[in-house]
């Protein structure tokens, strides 16, 4: 009994191998490597294989050293298409003939094709190597992009980590963007880093020293530090980089003076603000604040604003009748018996009724 039944078992195998060699065959293999235009095997890649016959697809992927393989592909003419792992289309072949119980070897080498091609239509070798270069440095920008919009997304969410790593490894790949080091600044101040912060700006400013927000980030990097001097030279080379937002940086620049205490050199800043920017609301309202801390009591008792203290509030009022600092504005007003010019919520004198002949 026990040698029937070994008999059966080896009867069986050797019927399957017969409908695996009869599969075989009936069919075709294909196989083949792959090379990108950086001379690299192409990992995760696939290829598509499509009937000209009867339009069925085939897809296969490429494994670690860039090849692939498939046995039971129908016999027939088919198009070869090699995709890019995220989906972009790299080269094809057209008409390839898979052959019945054969094996086709398809190999995608794409610096050979497209040289071929090149010459093909007449583009020279420079001009090849030309535009390939162009291709890898597209490439590169749309990762350098890619790395730009995860920061940004990181930053917002708060996660000053993952915005730095981000970063570190886009500076990694070309430290000659400026914007590149700008974003890596912005990632190290909102993690509390000011020493890093402070060698990124400076590295984004050293490719591009005219750009005033730079100046301004580096600046508020120093003041963190504590390093108040080299903010306030920051600050100042901010505004004179930037005319067109001089304005804001001078703010900044009185609104550090004043937390410094020296009221006279934030007047200035906030002045300059003002010349840059006469709309600047929140300047007038902290130049008539600083001013208001020059003032001195009269004999009488009451308390003398040095000259323009009164003018300064009242315009902020004038712009910002509603402001965060109007109710704050009107107090220190009132402090020193000023009056509020302001037209802004006063009732309008009732227009005089004529006599009824």
């Amino acid at each position: 009994m026990k040698k029937q039944l070994a008999l059966i078992s080896t009867m069986a195998l050797l019927m399957c191998m017969f409908a695996v060699t009869a599969a075989a065959q009936m069919t075709g293999t294909v196989k083949g490597s792959t090379k990108g235009t950086d001379g690299n095997p192409i990992v995760g890649a696939t290829v598509e294989l499509q009937s000209l016959d009867t339009g069925r697809k085939v897809t296969l992927k490429t494994d670690k050293k860039g090849t692939y393989f498939s046995m039971g592909i129908q016999p027939g003419a088919y198009k070869f298409t090699l995709m890019s792992p995220t989906g972009q289309t790299l080269w094809f072949f057209n008409n390839i003939q898979v052959k019945l119980g054969g094996e086709t070897e398809v190999n995608f080498d794409l610096p050979k094709e497209q040289a071929a091609a090149a010459k093909a239509s007449g583009i020279s070798e420079a001009q090849q190597k030309q535009i390939e270069q162009a291709e890898k440095e597209n490439q590169k920008i749309k990762g350098l992009n890619a790395l730009l919009m995860e920061a940004q997304t990181d930053r917002q969410a708060g996660n000053w980590d993952g915005a730095i790593a981000a970063m570190e490894k886009a500076t990694q790949q070309d430290a000659t963007k400026d914007i590149l080091w700008y974003s890596l600044g912005e990632s190290y101040l909102g993690a509390k880093k000011y020493p890093e912060a402070i060698d990124a700006y400076k590295k984004a400013i050293a490719l591009a020293p005219t750009k005033g927000e730079y100046h301004n980030n580096l600046g508020q990097a120093y003041v963190k530090s504590g390093q108040i001097d080299n903010a306030i030279a920051e600050y100042n080379a901010a505004a004179q980089s930037d005319p067109t937002n001089a304005g804001m940086y001078y703010f900044n620049l009185g609104a550090v003076l004043t937390n410094m205490g020296k009221t006279d050199e934030a007047v200035q800043a906030f002045d300059k603000a003002i010349a840059a920017d006469p709309n600047k609301a929140d300047a007038y309202y902290w130049k008539g604040v600083d001013m208001l801390g020059k003032a001195t009591v009269g004999k009488d008792g009451k308390m003398i604003a040095p000259d323009g203290t009164a003018e300064a509030l009242n315009k902020y009022l004038e712009l910002q009748p509603t402001g965060p600092y109007a109710e704050a504005a009107k107090q220190l007003l009132a402090s020193f018996g000023a009056a509020i010019e302001t037209t802004f919520g006063k009732a309008k004198p009732e227009p005089k009724k004529g006599k009824k002949r």
